[in-house]
């Protein structure tokens, strides 16, 4: 197989924006309720821009199965949708901690491994997470951390804390942090010297108080759009998923990316088959397909987060395995984490700590 070729132009591929790609290349958006087992049919229910330009046509012209292909805009429109009742979907892309939340709800079906003969491309490291050992309910799909997004013309050198953003004067009216609740308090927690999976009462109300005071440096807590507030030069530093910075950098190269040296939020997004799909092998099938050597190559050099096939690193250019912002030193790694599900009363205490950081 030839080794892939970053495109010249780089397409806009924010994690948690919505676009038209699923129309360009001529799939369905819409699922109609109460969807049946449909001989020769998937329906496939993904994040927005978050697949290879020609994977889905390519699978259909390989197996013959047409793709119904919808599009969400986070976990929470994904799990609410499903929780009342799936209405037909046989893949879903949920994100680590949602996965573990989805197994406790008897929300997802048992993977059948012997018909996936492609996890042997997936890389050791991913094969037997805490949220799913085994990987009896989820296969990796893509991987990436939460960082720093900065102007690297606005900083005498790049940030190396999350404090720079949480607990410091020096860039007062020039910080972006995240809209995500969950994420902004973890990483509060995290600058705060505390795991952010340590969801102590004393670690939330720290972190609240923590968010409280920096508030008045604060430019906007960012709906998914920090990067194009870096971009616009309305801030100089922004928490953002590494993808949506990437895809700025492409633009500005006055724009740059690390991890802190407390370490950053890992996230792993995943493939899944939900309870109730119709059409169970046709999931496989599809599962199977996304993990291929060449179709994980695809989508990996098309979207640019981190693949964890790695068959696919195999087929992928420099530009690509060797960007410290896909992936980043193996130091910042190791004292990054993966958030964990922290229960529903703890998610009820996030956000009434959260309702209160806004409102001060």
């Amino acid at each position: 197989m030839q080794r892939i070729r970053r495109p010249l132009h780089l397409l806009r591929t924010d994690r948690r924006r919505f676009m038209q790609a699923g129309l360009a290349v001529g799939l369905s958006l819409k699922l109609p309720a109460g969807a049946l087992a449909q001989e020769g049919q998937v329906n496939f229910y993904n994040w927005d821009t978050y697949i290879g330009e020609d994977t889905l046509s390519s699978f259909t012209g390989e197996t013959g199965i047409e793709v119904q292909y919808d599009l969400f805009a986070d976990n929470n429109e994904m799990f609410a949708k499903l929780r009342s009742g799936n209405p037909g979907y046989d893949v879903i892309v949920p994100s680590n901690d949602y996965v573990e939340r989805m197994i406790l709800a008897d929300m997802l079906l048992e993977i059948d491994h012997d018909k996936i003969p492609n996890i042997a491309n997936i890389d050791p490291m991913f094969t037997d997470p805490a949220f799913d050992p085994g990987r009896r309910y989820s296969l990796p799909y893509m991987w990436g951390t939460i960082g720093i997004g900065y102007r690297k013309s606005a900083v005498d050198e790049p940030p190396t804390s999350w404090n720079d953003l949480f607990a410091s004067d020096k860039y007062a009216g020039r910080i972006a942090l995240m809209s995500e609740p969950t994420n902004v308090l973890q990483l509060a927690m995290k600058a705060a010297g505390h795991s952010l999976n340590d969801w102590s009462d004393e670690n939330l109300a720290a972190a609240e108080r923590m968010l409280l005071a920096q508030k008045k440096n604060i430019t906007a807590f960012a709906p998914d759009n920090g990067q194009d507030l870096l971009l616009a030069g309305e801030v100089d530093l922004a928490m953002e998923w590494n993808g949506d910075i990437l895809q700025v950098m492409e633009e500005d190269d006055d724009i740059g990316y690390v991890l802190p040296e407390e370490g950053g939020l890992l996230w792993e997004d995943c493939l899944s088959i939900p309870v109730g799909a119709p059409n169970i092998d046709n999931a496989h099938a599809l599962i199977n397909y996304l993990l291929g050597a060449q179709a994980g190559a695809d989508i990996a050099d098309f979207i640019y987060y981190a693949t964890p096939n790695a068959a696919s690193l195999e087929l992928m250019d420099e530009a690509y395995t060797d960007n410290p912002a896909i992936f980043p030193p193996a130091a910042a790694l190791e004292k990054s984490e993966l958030a964990i599900f922290p229960g529903q009363e703890m998610l009820r205490k996030i956000d009434e700590a959260w309702t209160r950081v806004k409102a001060g």
